[in-house]
């Protein structure tokens, strides 16, 4: 069992250009964001400042929200129109008290890519610990821990089609931090708990399919995804696409129709099959206008139907043709 748990540890440091001994198991990206923030704070409990974003995912928004009530200074950068940050916003807002810089490695629900090379740059003159959730982009677009300044990362391995319920922490060697589950000695003291053997087997395969995939998923999924976006504009009036054009995943559609009720598509599109939601799947079941959408300053009367495609190497042009075949009609 060790050596299994052992090949699939070696399989991830592999894909994210890590050593297998800074790979931590974990239950989910959930609780991987939860053990970056509260280990690196827990490391530094002098300092009561943390720097993120307005954009981030539930599991770091609402576990900084938290931390504010528990009397930590937060900072939360903007974002533009097109949902990039500002590189200088970042810069004025490290102080000496800042514990932690955490910024996702792209958006959840407009597929936009942050400049994580520059920001790791930034915090590390300071530094500061950096983490990135980076749950989005593993196995869409290549990541390379090597050349890149970050401390922690987060990872969740259903978004590669391994098993639901199995995450990572990556946490580069010498980076202070205490764990966030307390027990046994699992994961080298860093995560108690049993580890969860099939699934743990299960992501070393999915990040080994992964990576022969990769640039598959990159150029035959961006063909897609550019295709349904270009299909959708072209039928449907009043539609903006949400995200920059250019720094995006290859697989994200984020789409706003102006003064149409965004949970009525996903349930009209459920009935015929298609799958999409209307944000974060996290999020999916609230009727609450998207808070990534409304912090790139997305006028409510659009965010609010605003819908999701996430694409996949699994799908088929076939099938694109078959949204809009149907998208339309729905929409009008």
């Amino acid at each position: 069992v060790a050596t299994k748990v052992n090949e699939a540890r070696e399989k991830v440091a592999d894909v994210l250009g890590a050593d297998p001994s800074e790979i931590v198991f974990t239950s989910c990206g959930t609780e991987s964001d939860n053990a970056a923030i509260l280990g690196a704070l827990d490391s530094y409990p002098e300092k009561r400042h943390l720097i993120t974003t307005r954009v981030e995912h539930p599991a770091i928004g609402n576990l900084c929200a938290y931390l504010g009530r528990k009397g930590y200074r937060i900072t939360e950068l903007s974002v533009d129109r097109e949902g990039r940050m500002d590189l200088d916003e970042l810069r004025e807002s490290i102080t000496e008290e800042t514990a932690l810089v955490t910024i996702m490695y792209a958006n959840n629900e407009t597929g936009v890519v942050f400049p994580i090379e520059e920001i790791g740059e930034i915090v590390k003159e300071k530094g500061i610990p950096f983490h990135t959730d980076a749950v989005q982009a593993v196995g869409k677009i290549p990541i390379d821990l090597r050349k890149l300044k970050i401390d922690m990362l987060s990872l969740s391995g259903h978004k590669l089609h391994a098993p639901k319920g199995i995450g990572v922490l990556y946490i580069r060697k010498g980076t202070r931090f205490s764990p966030f589950i307390i027990g046994g000695h699992q994961e080298k003291g860093r995560r108690g708990g049993t580890e969860n053997v099939p699934y743990i087997i299960g992501m070393g395969k999915a990040f080994e399919l992964a990576k022969a995939h990769l640039e598959e998923e990159n150029t035959r999924v961006k063909a897609l995804r550019d295709y349904l976006e270009e299909k959708i504009l072209e039928k449907i009036p009043n539609t903006l696409v949400n995200g920059d054009s250019v720094h995006r995943l290859p697989n994200t559609v984020s789409v706003s129709f102006e003064y149409v009720e965004g949970e009525s598509i996903l349930l009209l599109l459920s009935g015929l099959g298609i799958c999409a939601s209307s944000g974060s799947a996290c999020t999916s079941g609230s009727l609450e206008p998207s808070h990534v959408l409304r912090a790139m300053g997305v006028p409510f009367t659009a965010a609010h139907g605003s819908i999701r495609f996430s694409l996949s190497i699994y799908n088929t042009k076939e099938e694109m043709d078959y949204i809009i075949q149907h998208l339309p009609p729905i929409i009008e």
